[in-house]
């Protein structure tokens, strides 16, 4: 048995959500899940129900730092700083895991606040069975020709666009 590279991508709702199924499913079937968000400050609503679940291991950032638009530089550095770190634990637990989810890691490397060469050399090196899953917009080349599977969430319609802000239990 060996485990595939998956990428979700797009301007769409659902890359998280695609994630997050992946994940419940695994640890429906006895499988031990490493879910690592970024961009995120460990609020969402999927972390609620992993709690349930004895078999998946979370790692978050618990300091919200917004929008990367709206960051200071000095706040760029922070994020990219504890991003880091959170990656490296993440990485850490992936051996003893069947599947690590890395949500919104490609906007991650795509920002600079974790190193895209790190991600790389991890994902050649990974263990042969271990399942992988990236999240994020505009994924680079190189890790687009690393995965197995590429899906692409595109939006064709949101109730965003018309004003509707997110709601809990549906976008977060």
């Amino acid at each position: 048995m060996f485990g595939l590279i998956h990428i979700y991508c797009g301007n769409g709702k659902g890359k998280t959500t695609a994630a997050t199924g992946l994940a419940v499913r695994a640890a429906g079937f006895g499988k031990k899940v490493v879910f690592c968000q970024f961009f995120k400050n460990g609020t969402s609503s999927e972390l609620k129900s992993f709690e349930k679940l004895e078999n998946i291991t979370v790692f978050n950032c618990r300091k919200s730092y917004g929008l990367y638009c709206n960051m200071s530089e000095e706040e760029k550095e922070n994020a990219a700083k504890d991003y880091g770190e959170l990656l490296e634990k993440a990485l850490s637990e992936a051996p003893d895991a069947d599947l690590l989810v890395l949500d919104e890691a490609i906007s991650s490397c795509n920002h600079k606040m974790i190193s895209e060469e790190r991600l790389l050399d991890f994902l050649k090196n990974k263990p042969k069975e271990l399942e992988v899953v990236l999240t994020g917009r505009n994924p680079s080349e190189r890790l687009l020709s690393m995965a197995d599977y590429v899906t692409e969430m595109n939006k064709i319609k949101h109730p965003y666009d018309k004003g509707t802000s997110a709601r809990k239990g549906i976008e977060f």
